[in-house]
């Protein structure tokens, strides 16, 4: 599948008019994208009743800003409706996991960085789901993605402007968290650091560590604890106000 390119799986369920939609950003360092990030996500989400989207976005050898660039093109087609599936433009959201979780942390920041090159009205998503994201790139940070995204000399100012948890405003969407303690590749500091600055701006946070899990495990349908995150994004989902049949696909596996 082509960088910037769509997997787009509508809605399921007794529902009719627009609905809300979710982009999905799968992790991968920069220098890919893991498929069972990606697909099977968006089908747990259309059990949900919301429309999923998969972008595959550019990776190395591409730098920054071309993922982001992929990423905001793709929530205004998806907020304008233009690919296809009836979309609530008032409800667009992102879901992304670890390198994909930094570029979904990102996106849901750009308003507050002042870049001109990241400031586009309508890309700020309305939520953020972030599963054992790389949020820092200063703090314990995730070098294969560093270097993958910024190359391998940033500067100080760049390594700043793409840590998502110096530029939480009070204007940053509400997130749902989750991470593992004993994450040995990208550490839960990250996730903890992302909750923080959201509730320092008074932002809606919802944050689960669990003490044990592998990093990448995805929807963790075969992993005891983490299991449970679908479970509680779901419930956090129609607390929000967007899954229209919060009792479908909650526990994903045997």
């Amino acid at each position: 599948m082509r960088p910037g390119s769509f997997t787009a799986v509508p809605a399921r369920g007794p529902h009719s008019g627009p609905r809300p939609a979710v982009l999905v950003l799968p992790g991968g360092g920069y220098a890919r994208q893991a498929d069972h990030e990606a697909e099977p996500v968006a089908g747990w989400l259309a059990g949900l009743g919301i429309h999923a989207y998969v972008l595959r976005y550019r990776v190395a050898p591409h730098r920054h800003p071309a993922p982001l660039e992929d990423a905001k093109e793709a929530m205004l087609r998806i907020r304008g409706g233009a690919l296809g599936l009836a979309v609530d433009g008032s409800r667009v959201g992102v879901l992304g996991f670890s390198a994909g979780g930094h570029l979904a942390a990102t996106l849901s920041t750009a308003a507050a960085t002042g870049s001109a090159t990241l400031d586009v009205p309508g890309a700020v998503p309305d939520l953020t789901v972030l599963c054992y994201p790389v949020v820092s790139c200063l703090d314990e940070p995730h070098q294969g993605s560093v270097e993958n995204l910024l190359g391998g000399s940033p500067s100080d100012a760049l390594l700043r402007e793409m840590s998502a948890e110096l530029h939480v405003t009070a204007a940053t969407p509400p997130a749902f968290v989750w991470h593992t303690a004993d994450d040995e590749a990208v550490p839960v500091q990250h996730s903890l650091a992302y909750a923080g600055s959201l509730a320092r701006a008074g932002v809606p946070g919802e944050l689960h560590v669990f003490p044990h899990g592998r990093h990448g495990l995805g929807l963790a349908g075969d992993a005891p604890g983490p299991d449970q995150w679908t479970v509680l994004c779901a419930a956090w989902l129609d607390r929000m106000g967007w899954a229209q049949e919060p009792g479908a696909g909650l526990r994903v596996g045997p």
